[in-house]
């Protein structure tokens, strides 16, 4: 119960109006108190919680964001909003309040928990079947593939500036997983080097996947961009690699419209 001596009066022009203080680790006070129980607005999506809960794990942005009135906003009906997608937000509460883990949309639950930096429950959805080998193992793989954000990024870049005058525009990718994959690509590197002609090599790397597990997280990263993509050994009507480099030289195939 808050008793006469954790208010504040003041008068405004028409009415008289209470301010709850908040007191510090010293009792002394500054500012608002967030209220026992929060009515929430997150992007939309309203929810109605407690403080505790809010603070559970100190160290998230809802602990931080709710343990100082100077970080929070308000909407036009004094809800406390939040400036995110709402619609995976109840899985949160749920483990904020109980401990209780999502059991569908799994992928989009793990984000708003990075989001919200509530890192035990990061860790719990990591060790899921559907976060370990997309999030956790693939991500492991391409850390060890040498310039492999680098490479998407120019790769995007490249098909881009030719999508200008075509429905289709191609990319010319060399993946070799050895020293000895290398070896075999080198005369036709140099060939499109003295051509001029633009090559993207990614490789060796030093961990056991292989080149189409390679090729195909270029391809799931680039269309999770929004781009439509899709990837063949090169034809010869696009090179002709020396003897011995052919498995190793793809084109990967945008499509505008």
């Amino acid at each position: 119960m808050w008793s006469r001596s954790d208010f504040s009066f003041g008068t405004s022009e028409t009415n008289h109006f209470l301010r709850p203080l908040k007191y510090n680790s010293d009792s002394s006070f500054d500012g608002f108190l967030i209220p026992p129980v929060v009515e929430l607005n997150v992007g939309g999506e309203f929810y109605t919680t407690t403080a505790d809960t809010l603070r559970k794990f100190p160290g998230s942005k809802l602990a931080e964001m709710f343990s100082s009135s100077a970080k929070v906003f308000k909407d036009a009906k004094g809800r406390f909003f939040i400036d995110r997608s709402g619609t995976y937000f109840g899985p949160i509460l749920d483990y904020l309040r109980s401990g209780e883990l999502p059991t569908q949309h799994i992928p989009e639950v793990y984000r708003e928990a990075q989001f919200y930096e509530i890192k035990p429950l990061v860790k719990l959805l990591e060790d899921m079947p559907q976060i370990f080998g997309a999030q956790v193992a693939r991500k492991q793989f391409l850390l060890r593939v040498p310039g492999y954000s680098e490479n998407l990024e120019l790769m995007v870049r490249l098909a881009r500036a030719e999508a200008v005058v075509s429905r289709c525009s191609s990319v010319l990718v060399c993946a070799v997983r050895t020293e000895e994959d290398a070896a075999h690509c080198a005369e036709s590197l140099r060939i499109l080097e003295a051509d001029k002609r633009l090559v993207i090599q990614f490789g060796p790397w030093k961990t056991a996947p292989e080149i189409r597990d390679l090729l195909d997280s270029v391809k799931m990263d680039i269309e999770a961009q929004g781009y439509q993509v899709t990837y063949d050994y090169c034809s010869k009507k696009t090179f002709q690699p020396k003897p011995g480099a052919s498995e190793f030289f793809y084109t990967f195939l945008f499509t505008w419209w």
